[in-house]
């Protein structure tokens, strides 16, 4: 299937990057200076280095404005609160901020962000995107609050070295859960030296966990339940949410995977990037199709075997159901400040750095799926990295996150629940309860249904 059709047939992209440091806190200057406030951390880089590009044509292109860069260093769950408390008051809120999906309709209705339709109306660029990414940036009004940068995949990345080493099939395509956990049990027998497997799990990796780690397993559970939220309500008392539990058990109390000590640092996804899967001491890793972006010559880890080394797998489904495996989607905006002095400046800033050039740029450095036609079919896209017809096949029959403004917190149970059944201390029953008690105390009984 040519990529145009596959993300033309994404069904709602909805909502993909992971220490805190202080960042700039004064206000913009002037209403000639604009701020821009985003995410800088571990692996993640480019975002950065882009960022001082697109200033330095900015400021050319129109003499008199200049722009206030201000890299938030915090890994995700971090970066959020620090956005929030910037957006809190006037003389801190950004101009243009980078901004999760999943938080757009959440931020539109706490009056962060400003709607950007009379600007789209005059952008003749914004006919180049797919109606269904733009969706992305809508908020529950249906106006449009974030212009998109990209979308994502998730799968398993695994090291084909390894598996041959230990007698392992190559290419490999695991179609249950049991085959998944199989392989890092043969890997942990044969290579003790070697983390068999990784999904990421707990608080500090906040999102991470919830969307990378259990919404990874959930979404491809065997049964009705198999979903967090559907008919507008919270899925509690889920046999498919006990179930993922159960997995993350399986891998942490299992020594399937990293010690609970080493999955529970911040920094693990750096280190996984940028240590464990280059140098051969992380067998398998469940991940998104960002990974490789590490890697190339433009990463913050450049490694030149990494295609010749590492092999892509879909996650299958919990027992080979239809349609046999799952994935999760998401992805990031650029959206303009409620506050903001300059409101089209601010639009010219994104619409500068999001333009086909700046839009193909991120999404080859960052191993996006585009979200632009003209990009999707560039041919230096597709020939910019061999992973991107396997990911973008992956969207077919990928899932989303709930775009709720009470999502936040159902994520932050999740995680929760997650490291109390990694570290031991509650069996994915007694977590899978004390989930739904919280859930029910955040939305209330009448929002919630039975799974």
């Amino acid at each position: 299937m040519k990529r145009t059709r596959i993300i033309a047939g994404l069904a709602a992209v909805a909502v993909a990057a992971v220490g805190l440091a202080g960042c700039s806190s004064s206000g913009s200057a002037s209403s000639d200076t604009i701020k821009i406030a985003y995410q800088k951390f571990g692996a993640f880089q480019q975002l950065d280095a882009q960022m001082k590009v697109v200033k330095k044509e900015y400021e050319k292109d129109n003499p008199g404005k200049k722009v206030e860069l201000v890299p938030i260093q915090a890994q995700e769950n971090d970066y959020y609160t620090k956005l929030a408390l910037m957006n809190k008051a006037p003389a801190t809120a950004p101009d243009v901020m980078y901004e999760d999906t999943f938080l757009i309709k959440a931020d539109a209705q706490a009056g962060y962000l400003l709607p950007l339709d009379k600007y789209t109306a005059k952008w003749k660029d914004w006919s180049e995107f797919y109606d269904n990414a733009k969706q992305a940036g809508e908020g529950v009004d249906g106006k449009t609050y974030g212009i998109p940068m990209g979308t994502d995949t998730r799968a398993l990345w695994y090291n084909k070295d390894i598996f041959k080493e230990v007698g392992l099939p190559v290419p490999w395509k695991p179609k249950t859960w049991d085959d998944v956990l199989a392989a890092a049990k043969t890997i942990k027998e044969k290579k003790p030296d070697v983390i068999p497997f990784n999904v990421y799990s707990g608080k500090p990796q906040g999102e991470a966990s919830t969307m990378q780690g259990f919404e990874m397993l959930l979404y491809g559970a065997d049964g009705s339940g198999n979903t967090l939220y559907k008919n507008k309500k919270w899925v509690t008392g889920s046999k498919q949410f006990e179930d993922s539990l159960q997995f993350i058990k399986d891998v942490y109390q299992g020594g399937l995977g990293p010690t609970p000590q080493q999955a529970l640092d911040t920094n693990v996804g750096t280190t996984i990037a940028q240590t464990w899967l280059p140098k051969g001491q992380l067998a398998i890793d469940l991940d998104g199709s960002w990974q490789s972006g590490t890697w190339l010559k433009s990463g913050t880890a450049p490694w030149a075997d990494w295609n010749k080394v590492m092999g892509q797998a879909p996650m299958p489904t919990q027992n080979g159901q239809d349609p046999g495996y799952n994935s999760m989607s998401g992805g990031w905006t650029l959206a303009v400040g409620k506050n903001s002095k300059d409101p089209q400046a601010a639009f010219d800033f994104i619409s500068t750095f999001l333009n086909k050039e700046g839009s193909l740029k991120y999404d080859i450095e960052n191993s996006q799926i585009a979200v632009r036609k003209d990009v999707a079919e560039d041919p230096s896209y597709d020939a910019s990295n061999p992973t991107f017809k396997f990911f973008s096949g992956l969207v077919e029959h990928t899932n989303f996150r709930p775009a709720t403004s009470d999502y936040s917190q159902v994520s932050n149970a999740i995680q929760v629940a997650m490291e109390s059944v990694m570290t031991g201390q509650q069996t994915p029953k007694q977590a899978a309860a004390a989930y739904d008690k919280s859930v029910i105390g955040v939305v209330g009984k009448d929002h919630t249904t039975s799974g």
